[in-house]
């Protein structure tokens, strides 16, 4: 590698099923990216690159030699069978598919020392695949949880979280309370073996990750940063007036919600280091 050029980002896709009757592409596979996750990583300095689904999975794994760190990106459930357990409903029963492509992912970065950050399902998908457990619902499982996704509000659902002083996160944004946005209804139930809980909700829920030392930099988080645009980020909504630090849950104005730019800075300049002194 050489010191200096632009940090690399690999992104697993979302996938979707060929679809006879979908007008574009008709019965064909898809696997696509969301576009304010590549935005915001290159905004913050990286080049990323989506990685696509690929039957043969000795070129998916090489996928990985190419790049200097995978980014899970968010979507659709993990599937209970991950983590040894049957779907409690049918429609928590997830995406078999997309787990087995992004396992392989998983276990390619590990085995190339290549950090990883997962960014909702792909925070829960991590933990999974490493052998930690999830929530299925967290509304149906865990007792006086609160509101963690809302479809009508969406990416302004929000809550506090706070932060372990000992962590990355913290390098970040500082130790103890800090508001995200929430948009998941599955949680972290059990962490994987070498991981510890760095973020944690008002009811509990683990809402960060981490595994890092000199073998491993493993980083999840449960929000979206990739939707907490800085306030110069011409993706942010008309300014409003600031409100306080820590306010009602549930409140969902945007200007009291930490940006994402600075998480994913710290990431690529973390990764850069790793890169650059092997």
């Amino acid at each position: 590698m050489t010191p200096g050029r632009p940090v690399v980002l690999g992104l697993s896709c979302g996938l979707l099923p060929p679809d006879p009757i979908r007008p574009l592409f008709k019965g064909k596979p898809l696997a696509y990216g969301e576009g304010n996750l590549s935005d915001a990583l290159a905004g913050s300095g990286a080049l990323p690159m989506l990685l696509p689904k690929l039957a043969d999975l000795d070129r998916l794994a090489e996928l990985i030699d190419v790049v200097d760190a995978l980014v899970l990106s968010g979507g659709t459930d993990v599937s209970p069978e991950v983590y040894g357990e049957v779907a409690l409903r049918p429609e928590w029963s997830g995406d078999p598919e997309r787990d087995r492509y992004e396992r392989h992912l998983i276990a390619a970065a590990l085995a190339a020392g290549k950090p990883i950050l997962g960014v909702c399902r792909g925070a829960q998908i991590l933990n999974a695949a490493l052998g930690g457990g999830l929530y299925q619902d967290i509304a149906t499982q865990v007792e006086g949880a609160l509101r963690h996704r809302d479809w009508d509000s969406y990416d302004d659902n929000s809550h506090t979280v706070t932060i372990d002083a000992d962590s990355f996160l913290a390098g970040v944004y500082g130790p103890g309370a800090l508001r995200i946005n929430s948009v998941h209804h599955q949680a972290i139930r059990s962490l994987a073996p070498g991981f510890r809980a760095v973020a944690t909700a008002p009811d509990g829920i683990i809402e960060a990750l981490e595994r890092i030392d000199d073998a491993q930099f493993l980083l999840g988080v449960q929000w979206h940063p990739e939707w907490l645009p800085s306030l110069d980020d011409p993706r942010t909504e008309p300014r409003r007036e600031p409100l306080p630090e820590l306010v009602t849950e549930g409140d969902t104005h945007t200007r009291s919600r930490a940006p994402g730019a600075p998480l994913f800075a710290a990431f690529i300049a973390a990764v850069a280091k790793r890169r650059d002194f092997k």
